[in-house]
C-alpha cells in the first residue's frame, strides 16, 4: 500500500471510532434519560434526566465535530501529488514527518511514526507553502523540508 493512501485510512479509521464512540455515547445517555423512573423525590428524577440530556448534547458536540473533520477529510486526494506544503502534503523535515489533513495526532504506519496534523496547526502554518530544502521558522527553530509527497 502506498504511504499517503494508508495515513489517509488511518485517520478516517481514527474518525470512524471517534464517530462511533460519539454515538454509543449518546444512545447511552439517550437511555438513562429515559430509564429515570420517577419517584417521590421528584428533584431527583428531574437533576437525572437533566444530567443525561446534558452528557447527550456534550456527545451529539463531539459527534458533529468529527463528521465535519471527516468532510474534511474526505475532501484531501491521497493520491495527489504535492510539490509545496499544502493540506494533503506527507511532509519529511527536520523536525518529523507530517500529513497535513486532520488533526489525529500520532500515526505509526509501516513502522514509521507520523503526525497528522490540520493545516491550520502551527507547524503546518510555519510550512505552508515551502518546498523541498526551504526552512521555516517554528518555536524558535529552523525547520528544513526534506521531501515532500
Amino acid at each position: 500500500m502506498q504511504l499517503k493512501p494508508a495515513l489517509h485510512a488511518a485517520c478516517l479509521a481514527y474518525l470512524q471510532q471517534r464517530i462511533d464512540a460519539a454515538q454509543s455515547a449518546m444512545l447511552a445517555a439517550q437511555e438513562s434519560a429515559n430509564s429515570e423512573t420517577k419517584s417521590s423525590a421528584g428533584d431527583k428524577y428531574e437533576t437525572g434526566r437533566a444530567m443525561a440530556h446534558e452528557e447527550r448534547n456534550r456527545n451529539a458536540v463531539q459527534l458533529r465535530e468529527a463528521l465535519n473533520l471527516k468532510a474534511e477529510l474526505e475532501r484531501i486526494n491521497p493520491e495527489a501529488a504535492c510539490d509545496t506544503v499544502r493540506p494533503g502534503a506527507l511532509v519529511a523535515t527536520s523536525m518529523g514527518q507530517f500529513y497535513l489533513s486532520i488533526s489525529a495526532g500520532k500515526m505509526v504506519v509501516e513502522g514509521t511514526e507520523y503526525f497528522a496534523v490540520s493545516p491550520a496547526a502551527p507547524v503546518a502554518a510555519a510550512l505552508s507553502g515551502k518546498r523541498v530544502g526551504e526552512e521555516a521558522a517554528f518555536n524558535g527553530k529552523k525547520v528544513l523540508v526534506k521531501a515532500i509527497l
